[in-house]
């Protein structure tokens, strides 16, 4: 493709974006790239590079654009950030070519819009802060209580580009087997630093397509998301449930520490999230899990009430965390949704409670980073939950020991290098 039709193309992905706006960036894009085969790999790169750079800065250039008196449609948003945003030796007016395929030239509107940014910094004093920061104006004040002092360091961190992780699948090879491995295929990895199974990839490189995760070596999953594996400390013969286990990420990790020992359920609403999970769990050669969906009128948990050692309960959440994957989920974030969603966390947990057995764990987890959804949601299962304490990681379940805190783990991009990730770990005393 030219450079005039990636542009052309990165046009029209953010308009069928701002056609769906409740759907996520990336299946919008998943789905714009299956109907358009005949995009390569490396222009597939190009567009979405330049799509996810609007993405990441929409409140900045929308910003622009209303004080300029231009509509924010997605040609005008391309166009501010190549004026406030510009990339080297790149001419704007050179890439609205007209060509075939190409984007179609400026018009005389947009040349005047292009001449009033141009020279502008994307950044301007005269910004709101919560515009500068890129989050929704009811959700600063609760970002502000969470991080304090260190506000815009860690919204500019969860804004930023996340690394390409893998936890190495210790059924089948050892950490530094699969580094290995990788290597030949022409992918350098590195030791993560707190998950004990954890490699880090540079950039966006195509994993999928290794040896190494064909066979089953390595799965894709954030570095925080092996935290709360480990913080679940599921052992072998244990019986172990995977509440919301979703495509069950967490359940092959689980499934690896138990060694394949035991019983572990994955659970969840979804079916085809639960039926996307049969290729992971085969391709892991995990061979002690089943999967169950739950519906309305279930009484599958009723009859297996205080009969499971852990229950991992990976809530549904705001994902205010995974920013960095998902710039795209500020904008649609509401604050109904946080309301919506701290009631489903509360009943959710107060069901998956009645599952442990006296003695046994049970671990609280988003990938949130407010306060609602974690540490007041535990402080409110507590208080109606006498048969519950807060227990600390078992000290040899691999994690680093000053990492949790009264049995609770909060993570973030700018402390630890993760995605925003909460997990704690309650214990059933009788």
């Amino acid at each position: 493709m030219t450079p005039s039709a990636r542009l052309a193309a990165a046009i029209d992905l953010l308009s069928e974006m701002e056609a769906a706006p409740r759907r996520p960036a990336d299946a919008v894009a998943n789905a714009f790239f299956r109907e358009r085969r005949y995009i390569g790999g490396g222009d597939r790169r190009a567009v979405s590079d330049r799509v996810w750079a609007v993405l990441r800065h929409w409140r900045h250039l929308g910003w622009w654009l209303e004080r300029v008196g231009a509509p924010a449609s997605p040609r005008a948003r391309l166009i501010a950030a190549m004026q406030v945003m510009p990339r080297p030796g790149e001419v704007p007016a050179a890439l609205f070519s007209g060509d075939r395929y190409g984007a179609a030239p400026l018009t005389a509107a947009e040349q005047d819009l292009a001449a009033r940014l141009r020279g502008q910094s994307l950044d301007s004093p005269e910004m709101p802060q919560a515009v500068r920061l890129e989050v929704p104006d009811w959700l600063l004040p609760r970002l502000a209580d969470m991080f304090g002092t260190t506000l815009e360091a860690e919204i500019a961190a969860l804004g930023g580009e996340a690394p390409l992780d893998l936890r190495v699948n210790l059924l089948k090879t050892t950490r530094r087997e699969a580094a290995r491995l990788l290597a030949e295929g022409g992918i350098d990895a590195e030791e993560t630093t707190l998950s004990p199974w954890g490699l880090r990839v540079p950039g966006r490189q195509p994993v999928t397509a290794t040896a190494a995760f064909k066979a089953g070596l390595v799965e894709i999953q954030d570095e925080g998301s092996q935290i709360v594996v480990a913080a679940a400390d599921a052992r072998p013969g244990m019986r172990v449930l995977d509440y919301c286990a979703g495509a069950a990420g967490k359940t092959l990790g689980m499934a690896m520490t138990m060694q394949n020992r035991g019983h572990i359920v994955a659970c969840d609403v979804s079916e085809p999230r639960l039926d996307g999970a049969v290729r992971r769990l085969r391709r892991a050669g995990v061979h002690n899990a089943e999967r169950h969906l739950l519906v309305p009128g279930d009484r599958w948990a009723r009859r297996r009430a205080g009969s499971f050692d852990r229950v991992l309960v990976d809530a549904p959440c705001t994902g205010t965390g995974t920013w960095r994957r998902n710039p795209d989920a500020r904008l649609r974030l509401s604050e109904r949704d946080l309301e919506e969603l701290t009631a489903k966390q509360g009943e959710i947990l107060s069901t998956a409670a009645t599952l442990v057995r006296p003695g046994g764990r049970l671990i609280y987890a988003t990938c949130s980073v407010l306060r609602e959804e974690n540490q007041d949601r535990i402080a409110t299962f507590l208080a109606a939950s006498p048969h519950y304490r807060l227990a600390r990681p078992a000290p040899d379940c691999g994690l680093p020991p000053d990492l949790a805190r009264d049995g609770m783990i909060a993570l973030s991009p700018l402390r630890h290098g993760t995605d925003g990730f909460f997990a704690a770990v309650l214990e059933r005393v009788d």
